[in-house]
């Protein structure tokens, strides 16, 4: 995909909110998408930590104007809601993440319709992506599990309208867990073994995570350690926003580069139409340049 598909204009509606009883406050999400096509595929998108569906404009526009409709909820964990880490409310987000993915596909055609796309989507084509935090809720929905303090696997949080998914700097498993991940986020203990269905995962090369003892290689157990079919892009430069992916500009940003944002962008919208079915050209264009660049990074597939 080139940047032409820039060229495709979008529009987005917000925001919508989306029936979740018992949440403690609204759950608003919202919805970007071409404006003209027919038949588009979803992305139901989860923020990492902090942010909100106002972030990740460079990834989600890039999306819509390859043609899907990108739905983007705020998650308790944002600044806009002042949850931190010794809220008592807070050992409980990782699991308030997973219901409001659960509660956006559900309420998917009371969504479109609010944006006035109901009649343009293709609601058998459904993929969940996320980064960070977000990866791990979009995990959960792909049918990772979380391991309790006794090692076994937790409940199955997938859900059946979801085929297909992309996670970005996604948690490793979590037997090297650093001090404070163990004691404020005990939860980053995904057992992937269970996530059956298809799904890209993308790590940067040189993500350093500051909750794990390990190195950047923790970003790649998604792949590794779970079912095929299952593909990995690393980004050999990479850090763990990936040139910047969450805007531009952004504070968490280390390795600023517009370049690499659309590298991301593109490889989870090419694989995910490669994955439904309906381009597999583009999935295979970025294959074959992967093996024909100079390295700096990569495409696996199992």
């Amino acid at each position: 995909m080139s940047s032409d598909s820039l060229d495709q204009r979008i529009v987005s509606v917000k925001p919508i909110t989306v029936p979740a009883p018992g949440r403690g406050f609204e759950l608003r999400v919202k919805a970007t998408a071409p404006l003209s096509g027919q038949n588009l595929p979803v992305i139901v998108f989860s923020h990492g930590n902090a942010w909100s569906m106002d972030g990740y404009e460079p990834l989600v526009d890039r999306w819509a104007a390859a043609g899907f409709v990108v739905v983007q909820p705020t998650h308790p964990d944002s600044r806009r809601h002042g949850i931190g880490w010794d809220d008592p409310r807070f050992a409980a987000i990782w699991r308030v993440r997973i219901a409001d993915l659960h509660a956006v596909i559900d309420g998917l055609g009371d969504i479109l319709a609010q944006a006035g796309l109901e009649d343009r989507v293709d609601r058998e084509r459904i993929a969940v992506v996320g980064h960070s935090w977000g990866a791990q809720s979009a995990g959960a929905i792909l049918g990772a599990r979380v391991l309790d303090t006794d090692g076994m696997p937790g409940e199955d949080h997938s859900h059946p309208a979801v085929s297909a998914g992309a996670l970005i700097s996604v948690t490793g498993t979590g037997d090297s867990l650093t001090a404070f991940a163990v004691e404020h986020l005990p939860f980053m203990r995904p057992d992937y073994s269970s996530m059956a269905t298809a799904a890209l995962i993308v790590a940067g090369g040189k993500d350093r995570s500051s909750l794990s003892t390990r190195g950047p290689e923790w970003f790649t157990d998604a792949y590794h350690l779970s079912p095929s079919p299952k593909s990995l892009l690393v980004i050999d430069e990479g850090e763990h926003t990936l040139g910047g992916i969450a805007g531009e500009r952004v504070a968490e940003t280390t390795d600023e580069d517009p370049a690499r944002v659309v590298l991301v962008a593109d490889a989870v919208s090419a694989y995910l139409l490669d994955a439904f079915r309906l381009d597999e050209a583009a999935w295979t264009a970025l294959g074959n340049a992967a093996a024909a660049g100079d390295g700096t990074w990569s495409i696996s597939g199992r």
